[in-house]
């Protein structure tokens, strides 16, 4: 089995290196990652300037690009035949609720799923300093149970581990998305020229109360396994939008 393994922390990031470990087992490991961090870039393309790969290791390279590209890269340059999996991860941090949406770990899987590959995004739940072996003991189980059923085309799967050691956790939970209490300010600031600057930032986030979600799973000691559906249209909304009438002015 041929597995591509990214993320958006980095190609020296530990939870890259604990993941690829894990997952080595189950087979043929080529990891391909940003030179650099890349959070919060979502599904960010390079196309304004060409993109510079390193070699740091046998079977690991760096790119000067956003987990996408690493993906497109590997799929289309570098890897001799087409992957089997994409794994994105573990991302020091969680990706639970709306964050979904901005992630470039989950962006990464998301890539992998439109390519017609199986995916999987792996988080560990903490921005505090992690041992990432646990969560490397959990995506490589859950990766072989994936594997096993089957992921469907047009889905990718985010999971996210509670950062407890493994015999604490509880067990898995198959969760929906948790809906983020924004509180995110904009903060203005002088530079030492006496130019305005600015930083998006705001407090720890807070999630509205949902048992069924992905940061009440996490925050019970759970495993949130959330399936994702790529399939953004909204067909109850088309049988109602095909009600209004719409149409162009001078057009029958």
């Amino acid at each position: 089995m041929e597995i591509l393994v990214t993320n958006d922390d980095g190609i020296h990031a530990e939870g890259l290196r604990a993941l690829a470990k894990a997952l080595r087992p189950l087979g043929n490991v080529t990891v391909i990652a940003p030179d650099r961090e890349q959070s919060a870039t979502s599904h960010a393309l390079t196309l304004h300037r060409p993109l510079r790969i390193k070699k740091v290791d046998e079977g690991i390279l760096s790119v000067d690009g956003t987990p996408t590209d690493c993906v497109l890269l590997g799929v289309h340059g570098f890897l001799k035949q087409k992957p089997d999996l994409v794994v994105s991860g573990i991302n020091h941090g969680p990706n639970m609720g709306n964050d979904t949406s901005y992630s470039g770990t989950v962006a990464a899987a998301m890539e992998g799923t439109f390519l017609g590959i199986p995916s999987v995004a792996v988080s560990l739940a903490s921005w505090e300093p992690a041992d990432f072996e646990p969560a490397g003991d959990v995506a490589h189980e859950l990766v072989k149970t994936f594997l096993r059923h089957g992921i469907r085309p047009g889905m990718c799967i985010s999971v996210n581990i509670p950062p407890i050691a493994r015999g604490e956790m509880k067990g898995i939970r198959v969760t929906r998305l948790g809906k983020r209490v924004f509180r995110d300010v904009i903060v203005e600031k002088t530079d030492p020229r006496g130019k305005l600057y600015y930083w998006i930032g705001g407090e720890d986030p807070t999630w509205e109360p949902d048992e069924l979600s992905d940061f009440n799973a996490v925050n019970e000691g759970y495993v949130s396994v959330t399936p994702l559906l790529l399939e953004l249209t909204d067909y109850k909304a088309i049988v109602e939008m095909e009600t209004w009438g719409l149409k162009l002015a001078g057009t029958a």
